[in-house]
């Protein structure tokens, strides 16, 4: 893909992506709520099975210097982070995050979880329908990826439920839960800017 020569325009700092029963807003390093729930999230056995990240987060000032970090990550516009919360009483629910966005090519990679007492409600689906909407029209995006490890079903309805196609297996391009030294196959899902977008309240989806 050759660039195209123009920045999408900066996204407005009054923009809270919400609908579905959901409201999307950022994580505060300086909330412990926020601290408490994302080391909490961490250490979720279902989270460790799917995932594997770079760096261990194994207590409360590691999962803060992990929001710090995140925050400045948002700061410089190489991703979006996105606390989850329910509309209505605010409860965090999960995080979804506009993550490796390249503005030259107008691409960006997109991750979440839900907490174990948000799963079963459709969650994730809804969030996702919240961020691919907000990530085309606020950031300009094109092009929107979705990489989950081979055999999460449960992923695999979710990006299809909300438009993101399956593309093919990527071998070997995500480490092996728990391990930094051995990887596992996974699947990619992508949707574009122009390609239809479902609406995830009308779709059966489990989580």
């Amino acid at each position: 893909m050759a660039p195209t020569g123009e920045q999408p325009p900066a996204p407005r700092p009054d923009t809270t992506p919400h609908g579905h029963g959901l409201r999307l807003s950022r994580w505060d390093p300086d909330t412990e709520a926020h601290v408490e729930v994302w080391l909490r999230s961490r250490t979720d056995p279902d989270f460790r099975r799917w995932n594997t990240p770079l760096t261990v987060v194994s207590d409360l000032p590691g999962a803060r210097a992990a929001l710090v970090a995140q925050r400045k990550q948002a700061a410089d516009g190489t991703c979006a982070p996105f606390r989850i919360a329910d509309a209505e009483s605010g409860t965090t629910l999960g995080h979804i995050g506009i993550n490796m966005i390249d503005r030259t090519f107008r691409t960006a990679r997109v991750g979440y979880w839900t907490l174990p007492e948000a799963r079963g409600r459709r969650v994730a689906t809804r969030a996702l329908a919240l961020a691919t909407d907000w990530a085309f029209t606020e950031l300009g995006l094109y092009r929107l990826e979705l990489g989950h490890a081979l055999g999460h079903d449960a992923s695999c309805r979710i990006a299809h439920t909300c438009g993101y196609g399956y593309e093919g297996t990527l071998r070997g391009a995500m480490f092996e839960a728990g391990r930094q030294d051995a990887f596992r196959d996974v699947h990619l899902h992508a949707r574009l800017a122009t390609d239809p977008s479902p609406d995830p309240d009308r779709v059966p989806a489990r989580r």
